[in-house]
């Protein structure tokens, strides 16, 4: 769930100009600390009041920092929660740890599976959140994210299933979750074997095309990626060929299947 902040005026019944700060999230079991600065004219301070759930917060506001504590709404783990705090149009208040309203990765994997034709199978327990699964492939050398599945979210067994495009011979698979801290939460990594065909460049040395082939010479679809002598990326993609005619001469270095070579643009 995404956390966000609005601003917007609105006018009491006696005419006094006051505004409110809203933040949205789900309850994790952690308090939120508002710092509360005092009003411009010195008497009182920024915040009037507080709702949760649209229900009016009991809590001791007339200091320089406060605690909004959920305890007292008696919350589950996993909660959705908006809290308004209304405050004068003078001053603002700011909340000094919003993160802790937004999802963690806590899954543990059951287990996780392949079969040889890319179906990626996995189980896990223990989610916290409704964060998205990234479905991660190792090939040329490091790990490239080929799929997302949406987190159930629960702390239940949750089953999950993913098609990928399998290279040829040993794949390595994981699935990732990346919560708002930016660290992966990762499962075991598995390798199969696929039942892909190996491709092969027609030819390196290229005018137009760049075209991929079986054994057979047959046409055959690829994962790919086209790096200039510099490092840059330049094209990538999946099919059978790829478009060269608007690149410069010189010496490119291509990724596809599960190997790496050079190429050439005549």
């Amino acid at each position: 769930m995404r956390l966000f902040f609005t601003l917007a005026t609105i006018f009491g019944f006696v005419h006094l100009a006051c505004a409110n700060l809203s933040i949205e999230g789900t309850y994790q079991g952690r308090n939120l600390y508002v710092q509360n600065p005092e009003t411009p004219d010195g008497f009182g301070f920024c915040a009037t009041r507080i709702t949760v759930n649209d229900q009016i917060l009991p809590a001791n506001i007339n200091r320089l920092a406060f605690t909004i504590d959920f305890s007292q709404l008696d919350l589950a783990i996993g909660t959705p929660v908006f809290i308004v705090i209304y405050h004068s149009d003078e001053c603002k208040p700011k909340i000094l740890n919003p993160e802790v309203l937004l999802h963690s990765s806590t899954f543990t994997t059951e287990e996780i599976s392949a079969t040889e034709e890319g179906v990626i199978s996995w189980a896990t327990k223990n989610e916290e959140g409704k964060i998205p699964f990234k479905i991660e492939q190792y090939r040329w050398n490091k790990w490239i994210t080929v799929g997302e599945v949406e987190g159930i979210g629960t702390p239940d067994v949750n089953n999950y299933s993913f098609q990928i495009t399998p290279h040829s011979g040993e794949n390595k698979i994981r699935v990732v979750q990346i919560d708002h801290t930016g660290i992966k939460n990762k499962s075991p990594e598995i390798t199969f074997e696929s039942n892909a065909k190996e491709v092969f460049l027609e030819n390196n040395k290229i005018e137009e095309y760049i075209r991929f082939v079986d054994k057979q010479k047959k046409d055959t679809p690829t994962r790919y990626e086209l790096f200039d002598a510099y490092g840059n990326i330049v094209k990538k993609g999946y099919g059978k060929e790829v478009d060269c005619r608007t690149l410069k001469k010189g010496l490119y270095h291509l990724n596809f299947d599960n190997t790496t070579e050079r190429v050439i643009k005549k």
